[in-house]
């Protein structure tokens, strides 16, 4: 038998245990209701899924090249050959490079660009409430346009070529490494700044020397990342007229000829895996240095 307060805390326990229950339910209930919603107003329909998938896949397979073993380490006029399937690589080549080198000036001018506002961004270190929002604001309403936006924006008006797609990642990685710029310099120690400038440096040396020192292994390394992250779409905004490779993959796209996409999309994978690679053993070893 239970005294009567240890019967009162069962029954309170269980009183709470069913309202925590009936709080769980109704939670996977609202879930459901709102992906069922969401799955309505997008149009994701079982059936169109079912009818679609296998149009996929055939249009995957027709992107498979004809290699035949037999040919397979013939010259370029050599139907089944290797060199067959990748006629056009110099043209490509050039294309893969025009769009790395797109990528690195975007990422360089944006990383600078996203260098300057970062400190007014912090919290700890701009100049006033005022100077943060305003910053703040200024780096979401640049991340949050998509690239391919800017660039159909930039190509109406420069034209057609990489200046557009240059201008366009820069913009976006300004809002973006801006956010991630102005966090790091948040984490940083006070300890220097407040030294610096009871010493009497101004707000910019107190952000030169007592800051930028410690936050600047991190910033190096969320810039590699965002170079990786660029390369990849400066190989999609060139389906608007902004240069680089993605301008040729949307022609080939366009006129079926499949052999030929399937030859430059495993380009553009092969040289993101490279860049991927280099940029990660750098991040590693600025991570290293930074800990010893």
């Amino acid at each position: 038998m239970l005294s009567p307060a240890a019967e009162r805390g069962e029954a309170a326990f269980q009183a709470a245990r069913r309202a925590r229950r009936g709080r769980v339910l109704l939670g996977v209930a609202l879930f459901l209701a709102a992906f069922l919603a969401s799955a309505w107003m997008s149009e994701f329909h079982p059936a169109a899924l079912a009818s679609g998938l296998p149009r996929a896949g055939e249009y995957f397979l027709r992107l498979l090249p004809d290699l035949r073993w037999a040919t397979l380490f013939g010259d370029w006029e050599t139907e089944g050959s290797i060199a067959f399937w990748f006629y056009r690589l110099d043209k490509w080549a050039l294309l893969l490079l025009e769009t790395a080198n797109m990528a690195a000036l975007a990422t360089l001018a944006g990383g600078a660009l996203a260098l300057l506002l970062s400190f007014p961004a912090a919290r700890n270190v701009s100049p006033s409430a005022w100077t943060y929002r305003f910053a703040r604001r200024g780096l979401e309403a640049m991340r949050t346009v998509p690239e391919i936006v800017y660039a159909l924006i930039l190509v109406w008006a420069f034209g057609v070529g990489p200046l557009a797609g240059i201008i366009a990642i820069a913009l976006h990685t300004t809002g973006a490494l801006g956010k991630l710029f102005a966090e790091a310099i948040e984490n940083a120690d006070m300890k220097p700044w407040d030294g610096v400038r009871s010493a009497g440096g101004n707000w910019a040396q107190a952000c030169r020397f007592a800051v930028l020192p410690q936050v600047a292994p991190n910033m190096v390394s969320y810039l590699l990342l965002r170079f990786e992250i660029n390369v990849r779409g400066a190989s999609v905004i060139g389906f608007v007229g902004a240069g680089g490779i993605g301008q040729e993959l949307y022609l080939v796209i366009s006129q079926n000829y499949y052999e030929e996409i399937s030859a430059i999309i495993l380009l553009i994978v092969l040289v993101v895996a490279m860049i991927d690679l280099l940029s990660e053993a750098v991040r590693r070893r600025l991570g290293g240095e930074a800990r010893a």
